[in-house]
């Protein structure tokens, strides 16, 4: 990383090995780029209890700081910040928060990004799923829309859909400056993505 980062070699499509909680590292990754796509997350382990703190809440403001001091240097700089959160962020009796608060931190770092002033779309999944015979046809609802009742189940969809959604919310309009819970919903009719985002 710090080699290919002193020689110059690094190609457009390289991949940077890096830790987020060392603003240092994340500079340079982000140099030259006109988005940042930040999917991270602490790991589950009940031994860590610093984790959601340290790489969910603090990893991600170092991302979305560097981001902004990207797009200041240059106007080519970054425009869009696309973040990975989770459904049930906005209710703190939600069963992940058992894993150190590990949403409460994630609620954080959405706040600090809508504050940011960058461009920024939230999308915040449902389950995350491998097998498609697990899903049905995505759907989304704005914040707040699925989770604990009286809120619509939290649901479950395919990373490779979540994976849709981000690509496609950095070039639609109707995707930005929101936040977007996506779930699946098995015998529903496809919906084409920026149909679903014009309806959150």
């Amino acid at each position: 990383f710090q080699q290919e980062l002193a020689s110059g070699s690094l190609a457009p499509d390289a991949i940077m090995e890096g830790d987020v909680r060392r603003m240092d590292q994340i500079a340079p990754a982000i140099e030259g780029c006109n988005a940042v796509i930040c999917a991270t997350g602490a790991s589950a382990a009940i031994a860590d209890p610093l984790g959601p703190f340290q790489v969910d809440y603090t990893g991600t403001c170092n991302l979305v700081a560097a981001a902004k001091n990207a797009a200041a240097k240059s106007p080519g700089g970054v425009d869009h910040f696309v973040l990975v959160s989770s459904i049930g962020v906005d209710d703190v009796l939600f069963p992940l928060n058992l894993f150190w608060g590990v949403l409460f931190w994630k609620k954080r770092a959405e706040e600090y990004l809508q504050r940011s002033g960058l461009r920024y779309t939230i999308v915040r999944p449902g389950g995350l799923k491998d097998k498609a015979d697990q899903v049905g046809a995505v759907r989304m609802g704005g914040p707040d829309t699925y989770g604990l009742p009286p809120r619509k189940a939290p649901g479950i969809v395919l990373r490779s859909q979540v994976a849709d959604c981000i690509v496609r919310a950095l070039a639609e309009p109707s995707a930005w400056n929101k936040t977007i819970e996506v779930v699946t919903e098995k015998g529903a009719a496809f919906k084409p993505l920026p149909e679903l985002f014009e309806g959150v």
